[in-house]
């Protein structure tokens, strides 16, 4: 059995790093002028596990293009850091949606990026945590 502060800091750091993984696309919206993900981008926000928030600073590297995105992430905390992919998949002019999932230490969880110019928001949730991110290109 993982001791609860290694969980912890593998659980904050992944959803953090969340900016991540599946959903194929069915539809392909057309996207606003600057709602493209593709290219780098870094940030953070606040990771909020068991009701403890905890900030984390996060980049991602977006690539692909029409409705299906592919992401390769890193995010840190106080607690440790997380590497991560993702699939996102365009469900209206800026807006995609997703899931995470970090294989080292077993989290998954929903996700939702609105791009907004060269900035983008995005909001995770999972068992047991969410976060809440800023990013910008």
């Amino acid at each position: 059995m993982k001791p609860i502060y290694v969980l912890r800091v593998g659980y904050g750091a992944a959803v953090a790093a969340a900016l991540l993984f599946s959903l194929n696309a069915s539809a392909e919206p057309r996207a606003a002028a600057g709602s493209s993900l593709s290219g780098s981008w870094s940030g953070g926000g606040t990771v909020v596990i068991g009701g403890q928030p905890e900030r984390a600073r996060c980049r991602a590297s977006y690539s692909g293009g029409g409705s299906t995105v592919v992401m390769n992430g890193t995010c840190a905390t106080a607690s440790g850091s997380v590497s991560q992919t993702a699939r996102l998949r365009r469900v209206g002019a800026n807006t995609y949606v997703g899931s995470f999932h970090n294989p080292q230490h077993g989290v998954s969880g929903s996700m939702r990026v609105t791009v907004n110019g060269r900035s983008q928001n995005v909001h995770l949730s999972a068992a047991g945590g969410s976060a809440s991110l800023t990013l910008r290109h």
